[in-house]
């Protein structure tokens, strides 16, 4: 991995309190985890730093990145992130307790591929939201979000949380990506009551820089719903966008929404 730099984060778990108690310490000690998750969504904004660093604002409005994790991360261990040169881009890992927890890539399109946002339903979030059952998303349901904003201080924080320091969010008063990883977790929560579960892997296009005043919703179709190990998974195809008008991502999620003890 030699020329670039390795970047090292402290991890953080941002959703202790969260509804999610694969971040409890106690609970995630039933499924056999030394303590809670870090989530899934947060390794990926540690992974975006590299790209970032590399390609600039450029990557902010046209950037693919892809992450699949598959062992935790801790609370206050360290989190290393090498990253190598590939034909196309970057090859991406993270370390952690000397053990690969998540690999990926990143790249520069030449220009941002082209969506139609009328092809992507949208819709509210569910009014009621059904307990987690093995009927849960079913396949080619469209699921909406309840609107994100993280305007000022709440921006600053964000990028507290995820210990970024690139001045460029800052100095250009822009919103990171990895907001929108945060937004389509909601695509789960906002919908359906879950037990504990766990993010396993993304996608993410950029389409558009994110400004510091967006609003931002995520319009998602389920794609596949399967067991595998025991486990019940949900892939979702969404948009991200801005203020109800501009894309600001094309995602691909996967997350394992009721682990095999949770689905016996």
């Amino acid at each position: 991995m030699a020329g670039i730099a390795a970047y090292a984060v402290e991890a953080f778990n941002t959703a202790k309190k969260s509804e999610n108690k694969m971040h409890d310490d106690s609970v995630a000690r039933r499924f056999g985890f030394a303590g809670g998750l870090v989530p899934g969504v947060e390794v990926l904004a540690y992974m975006l730093h590299q790209p970032v660093a590399r390609w600039g604002r450029a990557f902010l409005e046209r950037g693919l990145i892809e992450a699949r994790f598959f062992k935790p991360v801790y609370d206050g261990e360290m989190a290393e992130v090498l990253a190598s040169d590939a034909a196309d881009g970057l090859a991406l890992e993270v370390m952690s307790q000397g053990q690969p927890c998540a690999t990926g890539s990143a790249s520069l399109p030449v220009t941002a591929p082209d969506v139609v946002l009328a092809e992507y339903r949208d819709v509210p979030p569910a009014a009621v939201r059904p307990p987690v059952s093995a009927q849960s998303f079913a396949v080619g349901s469209w699921l909406g979000t309840a609107p994100r904003a993280w305007p000022g201080q709440a921006a600053t924080m964000y990028l507290d949380e995820i210990r970024e320091r690139d001045p460029i969010y800052a100095s250009e008063r822009l919103g990171h990506p990895g907001m929108l990883q945060r937004v389509m977790n909601r695509l789960l929560v906002d919908n359906v009551v879950l037990g504990p579960w766990i993010h396993v892997g993304s996608r993410m296009q950029l389409l558009s820089v994110i400004a510091e005043t967006d609003e931002i919703t995520a319009r998602g179709r389920v794609v596949a719903n399967y067991e595998k190990k025991g486990h019940r998974f949900v892939e979702i195809d969404a948009l991200v966008v801005a203020n109800g008008t501009r894309p600001l991502a094309h995602c691909h999620h996967v997350a394992i929404y009721q682990p095999r003890a949770e689905a016996a």
